[in-house]
């Protein structure tokens, strides 16, 4: 059985192949907002290399935002397409889950940042227990913001702009910024998240599935 995974979320895009015991495959890379170009004839040749038809895989795992209007919303109609014709099982994931699953197990609080567009980033708070769970819905906020938010040591992972490292480093103290490997947003992560829940009975309805934006303003091409 294996699992094809899709994040479209934002111009950083992957895919992912994984069977529960290794990633079979990855690729990761920037897109600059041509998902409708690169993303499904990326699929095949990912499926192509691996010796699969679409046929012969069992789960499509799909990246659900926040992130891109454009980019979600053909991730998530590639994943409903391939889902729907070849009798897949679908799940959603949120995309913030996915940064913060990629992190390391850590002592300190995480935020985990997408850019949103218009200056703005998606935020998610996230405490490590036995993983990392999300502490409180995220939010929409300027790396200003999200600076003045932070009050004790944290750690802060995933899409900034050379601006908001340079605005979150004022805070040395309290701001703990991943590394540019550990930042990146992994396919691989979001097939492993996937294929647990999926394992636990977890399935995604395709009817009425929609992306996650945090705000209607926020549901803008990018």
């Amino acid at each position: 059985m294996t699992l094809l995974a899709i994040d479209s979320s934002t111009q950083a895009s992957g895919l992912a192949l994984y069977d529960g015991l290794q990633v079979l495959a990855e690729h990761s890379w920037q897109g600059r907002a041509y998902h409708s170009v690169d993303l499904a004839p990326a699929i095949q040749d990912m499926l192509g290399a691996a010796g699969l038809a679409p046929a012969e895989l069992k789960v499509v795992a799909v990246a659900i935002g926040p992130g891109s209007y454009t980019g979600l919303r053909i991730g998530l109609a590639i994943a409903k397409g391939l889902a729907f014709v070849h009798k897949l099982d679908l799940l959603a994931v949120p995309t913030l889950d996915i940064l913060a699953a990629g992190q390391p197990r850590s002592e300190l609080p995480l935020a985990a940042v997408l850019q949103a567009g218009r200056g703005r980033l998606a935020v998610g708070r996230y405490i490590y227990k036995e993983a990392w769970e999300a502490d409180g819905p995220p939010e929409l906020m300027t790396a200003e913001a999200l600076t003045e938010s932070i009050s004790r040591p944290t750690l802060v992972s995933g899409e900034l702009s050379e601006d908001d490292r340079r605005t979150l480093g004022r805070k040395y103290k309290n701001v703990v910024l991943a590394s540019p490997a550990w930042a990146q947003r992994r396919p691989a992560v979001l097939a492993e998240l996937a294929w647990g829940r999926w394992g636990a009975g977890e399935r995604t309805p395709a009817q009425g599935l929609a992306p996650q934006y945090l705000q209607a303003s926020e549901a803008v091409p990018q």
